[in-house]
């Protein structure tokens, strides 16, 4: 699945579907070399501007849609903590993207199901 997604993402090929606009539950998985994904659940907003925040716990992902490019902002609490610019594809409700310095790769499920409205 992750090889995959890894070329899907470097290419640029897929689908190019959109996660719902509005708040509710999703899935963060996270890989790295050492190992399998790991997934947990955490609560998401999708706005209709490209942006997402996605909050685990104390630890906030704000991403912003580009058109090819997705910029995340990790925060805990009011401290950055990271930033960094990847190329994304949509497949499906589900977004990837992977962040080559640390060799880690994302997927953030987004239900099926229509999200409440902000």
């Amino acid at each position: 699945m992750w090889g995959i997604a890894l070329l899907m993402v470097g290419t640029g090929a897929g689908p190019r579907r959109r996660a719902a606009p509005g708040r509710g539950q999703a899935t963060l998985c996270v890989a790295t070399a050492s190992g399998p994904p790991s997934c947990g659940p955490a609560q998401a907003e999708v706005g209709r501007d490209g942006s997402i925040r996605l909050r685990i716990d104390d630890i906030v992902y704000q991403m912003r849609l580009r058109s090819t490019q997705v910029e995340i902002v990790l925060m805990h609490g009011f401290m950055q903590i990271d930033e960094f610019t990847a190329p994304f594809v949509w497949a499906d409700r589900t977004l990837r993207f992977s962040d080559d310095e640390r060799g880690a790769k994302y997927e953030i499920r987004f239900p099926r199901t229509k999200q409440v409205a902000r």
